[in-house]
This record gives structure tokens, sequence and C-alpha cells, in this order.
């Protein structure tokens, strides 16, 4: 998620990155992460080389960037309720949410890996898990570090096995049964 506390980002430098990130999802429907080279994707965004570079250490550290999104959605659908969860049915947000994967599911793939890992992994994992871990603090919840790491482990291993085919499902299916995962969690501590 945002720093609060980051300086401002220049106008040129945000616009450059939009740009960038633009060109790899475009890029990545035509072919796999694998397959896409720094030259496309600076000639899709009509920017050099060497710009790239003052923004992005490589073609992972873009696609992470350009799938950042996906995690702030994954965090909200969950936090997507008030009062009393429903402990059969998600939050409409979180089928959304499943259903939106489709047009990078791919991409998804690359950077997502079975069981929860790989680059969007990690930050799916930093930011779940930091935002799972505030609002049971807050709320007064015990054992919230231990709740918190189960709760984003089980969503990102969910997530990911998902998205690799590993569990038949639809998107409200999936979502559903993630969810009652996470409200199972919730109770037992």
């Amino acid at each position: 998620m945002s720093d609060p506390t980051a300086p401002p980002e220049d106008p040129r430098a945000a616009r450059t990155r939009r740009r960038l990130r633009q060109a790899l999802l475009d890029e990545c429907t035509e072919r796999p992460l694998s397959r896409v080279s720094v030259a496309a994707v600076v000639r899709r965004a009509g920017i050099g080389r060497a710009t790239f570079y003052l923004h992005y250490d490589g073609l992972e550290a873009l696609a992470v960037d350009a799938c950042a999104d996906v995690v702030r959605e994954a965090v909200e659908a969950l936090h997507a309720w008030r009062g009393r969860p429903d402990p059969v049915h998600a939050p409409p947000a979180l089928a959304r949410f499943f259903h939106s994967l489709a047009p990078h599911a791919a991409l998804y793939q690359e950077l997502l890996t079975p069981g929860g890992g790989g680059p969007l992994g990690r930050l799916l994992h930093r930011d779940l898990r930091a935002y799972s871990l505030r609002e049971r603090q807050l709320a007064g919840a015990p054992d919230a570090p231990l709740v918190a790491s189960a709760v984003t482990a089980t969503f990102a291993g969910v997530l990911a096995d998902w998205l690799h085919g590993l569990i038949e499902a639809t998107a409200e299916e999936v979502a559903d049964q993630v969810w009652q995962l996470l409200v199972a969690l919730h109770r037992s501590r």
C-alpha cells in the first residue's frame, strides 16, 4: 500500500511509470512475461530504454508494479463487509475480485506461484498481513499475529492455486470457499 508519509510523486515520473505498466500489460496479452523484452515494452510505451532503467531494475519489478493493484483490490475485497460477516457467502466484492483476474490471469500465474509464493505473493503477503494484523489489534482480538499470518497464507495459497487450476471452482465458488476458511480462522482463536 502507499506510504502516507512519502513525499508526493513527480507527475512526469508517475506518467512514465503508468505508460510502462500499461505497455507491459498490453505485451502480456500477446505473449507470456517470459517472452516479453524490455525493448518491446519501451517501444510500446514510447520511451527510451535508459528511462525504463531509471524506474525499474528489470521486467519482473515492472510486472509486480503493474500488478500491485490486484493486491490492493484483494485486501479491499476481503474487508468489504460491515457488521457480522455471513459465514457462508463471501461479500460480493470478493467474487468480483476473482472475476477481475481473468484479463491478466497468465501474468498473475507467472508472478504468483502455487501455494502463494513468487514476487506478487510476497507483496500480497506483506500488505494483507499488515492490514489483517492492524484490524485484529484494533479489535483487541487474541493472537493477532498468528491469525493474521494464517489468514494471509490461506488466502494467498487459495488464490494462487485457483489461478493455476489446482482448485476447480467458479469465481463465486472459490470466493465463498476461501471466505468460509477465513471466517473459521478468525473464529478459531
